[in-house]
C-alpha cells in the first residue's frame, strides 16, 4: 500500500476491522517512511460475470451501467449513495451465484424489485424504462400494483 501523502510503498497496518455491512475491511495504517496516518477499505472483489441480453448478445456487467440507471430512477428523491450501494452490493452478490452467465432479465427484476421497497416513485420510473410502457394503461396497470 502506498502512501497517500509520501509515496512510498512501506506502510504499517495498526488496526483492522470489518465495517458494520460485513462487505468491506476497513484498515488503519501508517506509512514507515514518515508516520502520517491513513485509512483504507478493501472490499473482496466480486467475480466478474457476463449478461445475456434479450436478443442473446452477451456483454461483460458494468456496474456503472446499472448504477446510473438507477440513479436516473431515483433523480430528485431522497435518496443515498449508501442506499444505491446497498441494493448494488446485495444485487452483485445475487447475480454472483447465480453462475457466470447473468439474463439481463434478472438484473432488470432485480433492481425493480429493491427500488419497490426504497423508494415507489424511483420503482415506477425504472419500470417504465425497463418494462419499455407503450401506452398509458400499460403505465396505470404498473401504478395499481402499488396500491394496497
Amino acid at each position: 500500500m502506498h502512501c497517500p501523502k509520501c509515496k512510498k510503498s512501506d506502510t504499517s497496518v495498526l488496526d483492522s476491522r470489518l465495517t458494520q455491512e460485513g462487505k468491506s475491511v476497513r484498515r488503519r495504517r501508517e506509512c514507515d517512511a514518515c508516520k502520517y496516518r491513513f485509512t483504507t477499505f478493501e472490499k473482496v472483489e466480486m467475480s466478474s460475470f457476463v449478461v445475456v441480453k434479450r436478443d442473446s448478445s452477451r456483454e461483460p456487467y458494468g456496474r456503472e451501467k446499472i448504477e446510473k440507471g438507477i440513479w436516473r430512477a431515483c433523480e430528485k428523491r431522497n435518496i443515498t449513495q449508501a442506499q444505491v450501494d446497498h441494493i448494488l452490493n446485495e444485487l452483485e452478490e445475487e447475480w454472483t451465484a447465480y453462475g457466470r452467465e447473468v439474463p439481463s432479465k434478472m438484473i432488470g427484476e432485480g433492481v425493480m424489485e429493491k427500488l419497490k421497497k426504497l423508494d415507489e416513485v424511483a420503482y415506477i420510473r425504472f419500470a417504465s424504462v425497463y418494462k419499455q410502457f407503450k401506452d398509458l394503461e400499460s403505465f396505470k396497470r404498473e401504478v395499481l400494483k402499488l396500491l394496497p
